[in-house]
């Protein structure tokens, strides 16, 4: 099985977290954002596609929880 792609820059996010808490920040957060940036993409997508559009824009994610 293949590894799936982390969807953000690690070091970004690590820095992020240190700055706004002084918190560490555990390896397995990146794969686990990455997971939940893949479903609100789908998301938008479907939204886009609704919409008859093939680009997804940002009101595209213009729902709970985004």
């Amino acid at each position: 099985m293949s590894e799936i792609e982390v969807l953000v820059v690690v070091s970004k996010l690590k820095n992020y977290i240190r700055e706004k808490s002084e918190f560490n920040t555990s390896g397995n957060v990146a794969p686990r954002l990455s997971d939940i940036v893949r479903r609100l993409c789908d998301q938008a997508v479907d939204n886009a596609r609704k919409d008859g559009r093939k680009t997804v824009m940002d009101r595209d994610f213009n729902f709970p929880g985004a």
